[in-house]
């Protein structure tokens, strides 16, 4: 295993989650797996102390969705019901309804704990 060091600057976080991601493949039992494992830890540990954040809204993670999976507005209709309500919901200006966060969470993964939140208005 290589040497794990504390994570206490910018500079440190980046540098673990470069060798985070080259070690996304570790066996488990390894060394490296087991370097990967403090790793993640440590990262995570960094991450709740500097960067707290919590859940996204719906419409963020349905946005990062759409982004991480290459889908157009046109994609979620059969999701949302028409192209004008997937345009409001994504604009903020329709809340998802029951069964469409459940569309969604069954065809995208978006966790329902994220889709069900009430939106926070500032």
């Amino acid at each position: 295993m290589a040497s794990v060091k504390p994570i206490r600057t910018e500079a440190d976080y980046q540098a673990a989650l470069a060798r985070i991601d080259a070690l996304m493949d570790a066996k488990e039992g390894t060394s490296e797996g087991e370097e990967l494992d403090v790793l993640v830890d440590l990262v995570e540990h960094y991450e709740d102390k500097h960067e707290p954040f919590g859940f996204p809204d719906a419409v963020a993670a349905l946005r990062f969705r759409m982004d991480q999976g290459n889908l157009s507005e046109r994609d979620l209709v059969p999701l949302i019901g028409s192209e004008e309500a997937v345009g409001d919901v994504l604009a903020g200006r329709r809340a998802l309804t029951m069964s469409m966060a459940q569309a969604i969470h069954e065809h995208l993964g978006i966790p329902a704990d994220v889709l069900l939140r009430r939106p926070v208005i500032a």
